[in-house]
């Protein structure tokens, strides 16, 4: 099942009165669609990018590093996070609680840094609640069956975990058009076009 093309949309750029003068890009798509990938290699190629760092309740992986990758937390350390409202936003997805802390971003707006924030569409959504002034970025794959293919490449997750997956996937693309953007990650060169594109004229590149 083709997904169609999706028409970028133009994020204005803000002005100069923002209190805090950094400029944040919130990222988000299904499980599987490359918004890793894409974040990787934008920043590559703008240096001055900063990634906001998540915070989480799953195990490390194979070759992730906390603080670099993830701030990895037990479920107690989370829930006292959640309940001092350190955390900017947070949701539970595939039986893990996934959220940002809010100081550690604030300082790198605070300096004027543009930031990008990799996350579920739940915590998008909290996001786009409370920072008003962020550009939302919704990441599209081109087909169910590709993003079904790219599931089961990563050899991470069982039969089920990637059926569940897929069925969550078809309730979030309809999300896309709460978004800024919308992007289709099919070429990854055509995708990485798009995305510089708009965080260009939003300012944050």
């Amino acid at each position: 099942m083709s997904l169609g093309s999706v028409e970028n949309s133009s994020p204005a750029r803000p002005d100069a009165e923002s209190p805090q003068s950094g400029r944040l890009v919130v990222l988000t798509g299904p499980s599987g669609v490359g918004k890793g990938t894409l974040v990787r290699h934008l920043r590559d190629r703008h240096s001055e990018l900063q990634l906001s760092i998540s915070a989480t309740t799953r195990a490390p992986r194979d070759g992730e590093v906390d603080g670099r990758d993830y701030h990895f937390l037990d479920r107690d350390d989370f829930e006292s996070k959640i309940a001092a409202g350190d955390l900017l936003e947070w949701a539970e997805f595939a039986g893990n609680y996934y959220g940002t802390p809010k100081q550690a971003l604030d300082e790198q707006l605070d300096r004027g840094a543009s930031v990008i924030l990799e996350i579920e569409l739940e915590g998008a959504r909290q996001v786009r609640g409370r920072f008003d002034r962020a550009m939302s970025v919704f990441v599209l794959p081109p087909s169910f069956e590709e993003l079904e293919h790219r599931l089961r490449s990563r050899a991470r997750d069982t039969d089920e975990a990637i059926a569940k997956r897929l069925a969550r996937a078809r309730e979030e693309v309809d999300a896309a058009s709460e978004f800024d953007c919308a992007i289709v990650n099919d070429d990854l060169e055509t995708a990485l076009a798009h995305l510089e594109h708009n965080l260009s004229l939003f300012g944050a590149i």
